[in-house]
């Protein structure tokens, strides 16, 4: 049931954060309830290799570079769902930081 839940609090952070940010869009909750599944799904298999791939920029830049592989897997997700569109890197960086800060928001509301 905790995934479950997980799930439409995620998709209910879609779609705030599409809403909210210029350049992304979703076209119904049954997309955004994909796109969290597919963000989860890359975050836990996509986005492990790249985070050890890129070790040397990261620390490089100080953990900033970490934020460009977040932009990388809300591109891909927006690649891989139709009806999903970001338009910019700037209005994928602003998403994945606010789909993040809404999650952690309604997740510890929610308990």
């Amino acid at each position: 049931m905790s995934l479950i839940l997980r799930l439409l609090v995620s998709a209910v952070a879609v779609l705030i954060a599409a809403y909210i940010i210029p350049g992304v869009s979703v076209d119904s909750f049954i997309t955004a309830l994909i796109v969290a599944v597919v963000l989860g799904l890359l975050n836990a298999i996509v986005k492990p290799i790249l985070v050890i791939l890129t070790i040397p920029i990261t620390i490089l830049t100080l953990g900033l570079f970490y934020l460009v592989i977040n932009v990388l897997m809300v591109y891909l997700a927006a690649a891989l769902v139709s009806g999903f569109a970001v338009s910019g890197f700037i209005a994928a960086l602003l998403f994945s930081i606010l789909v993040a800060i809404v999650t952690w928001a309604i997740d510890s509301i929610v308990g």
